[in-house]
């Protein structure tokens, strides 16, 4: 998983989002570690990385067998994320990602790196795994997501990106599912990723770009058709 200091991470997303929706009790206590963790869809290992994360920013503070809470310090950028979500609709959404996420693939075609494909395919490798769980799915959908947008080599697109993806979060996060049980094998998001990914590493910035906008374009015909 992508650790950068910048503190876009795929999970920190998922964490945003979720602190963004959920009804928090008065003092601000989050859930404990496990069930946190479990909501995420994501390791308790990866869940603390975000943790800190947000520690290191002022977003939250932990007592030592009392356990994680928001505040009392600035909560300014869940705060954000949170406002922009209420101000935005779905429509807005989507036209920002196609704005956005065909052109970080296409730069990701001119730049990705070895290690950045390799990151690549493993996050679609993961997305894979039987009986993985919808948060699970989620959180390596990201995680590959993120991964393009960080191979473009561009910081200020990837803060964009990572902005749009925590508010993509929240308005997304209590949609219904067409297979709660998590994602069928053949889901169409599969090999709508393969394709960008090999765009991606043969340097096809064109195609890499299209794949992007028709796979981004897909999802949210089959998230606008979902009763």
């Amino acid at each position: 998983m992508d650790t950068d200091p910048g503190g876009g991470t795929p999970v920190l997303t998922l964490l945003q989002a979720y602190l963004a929706t959920t009804a928090l009790p008065a003092s601000g206590r989050l859930p404990p570690e496990r069930e946190l963790a479990e909501a995420l869809g994501v390791s308790r290992a990866e869940l603390r990385k975000a943790l800190a994360a947000l520690e290191a920013e002022g977003q939250l503070w932990r007592h030592v067998g009392k356990g994680t809470f928001l505040g009392p310090g600035p909560l300014a950028a869940i705060g954000d994320v949170a406002h922009l979500a209420r101000g935005a609709g779905a429509g807005d959404m989507v036209r920002a990602r196609l704005v956005l996420e065909p052109q970080l693939a296409a730069l990701a075609a001119r730049h990705a790196t070895p290690a950045q494909l390799a990151a690549m395919r493993m996050a679609m490798e993961a997305s894979r795994r039987p009986g993985l769980s919808w948060r699970g799915y989620e959180g390596q959908d990201a995680r590959l997501h993120r991964e393009i947008a960080a191979a473009a080599g561009n910081p200020l697109l990837l803060h964009l990106f990572d902005q749009l993806a925590a508010i993509r979060r929240v308005l997304t996060w209590d949609r219904p599912r067409p297979h709660p049980e998590g994602p069928p094998p053949g889901h169409p998001s599969f090999a709508e990723h393969d394709g960008i990914v090999a765009a991606v590493a043969t340097g096809e910035a064109e195609a890499a770009a299209a794949r992007m906008h028709d796979h981004i374009a897909a999802v949210h015909r089959l998230i606008a058709a979902a009763p």
